[in-house]
């Protein structure tokens, strides 16, 4: 499918999503910026390794994420569900960092953006793309 048969919203979720990955691997870059600053000898040097450990199970979360994310971008139907799962995971830690952990303005940063994914992706556009291109069942019913 060619770029142009990509819906305008799908394409805009397919940002939104490249640009959550270009933040995971911000966060992983920290990591391993961290992981070099820690002081050497006993406690320092584990957690060192954990850090270096953790910043790899980060890279790899957000190389998916930027997989999904570039795929929606070039109109490949398979980006799609990573890409909602991603959402309604970051839904979750929305929540928890809101309610229970007390810290509004991270659960708000994280909730904005997946928020919006999941409208892009299940609006009248992103519903109708996610049939490969057939009619979805109530393409031509109104909202």
């Amino acid at each position: 499918m060619s770029i142009e048969a990509v819906p305008r919203t799908v394409r805009i979720a397919g940002v939104l999503t490249t640009l959550q990955a270009v933040a995971g691997l911000i966060f992983v870059v920290a990591l391993l910026v961290r992981g070099t600053n820690t002081g050497s000898g006993g406690v320092g040097e584990f957690g060192s390794a954990q850090t270096y450990g953790e910043a790899g199970y980060f890279a790899l979360l957000s190389a998916g994420v930027l997989a999904a994310g570039l795929g929606m971008l070039n109109g490949k139907h398979w980006a799609r569900t990573p890409a909602l799962l991603l959402q309604l995971m970051l839904l979750g830690t929305a929540w928890y960092a809101m309610g229970p952990s007390g810290q509004p303005v991270i659960g708000l940063a994280l909730a904005v953006p997946a928020i919006a994914v999941l409208w892009f992706m299940f609006n009248r556009e992103g519903r109708r793309w996610s049939y490969y291109g057939n009619a979805a069942p109530d393409a031509d019913r109104e909202d």
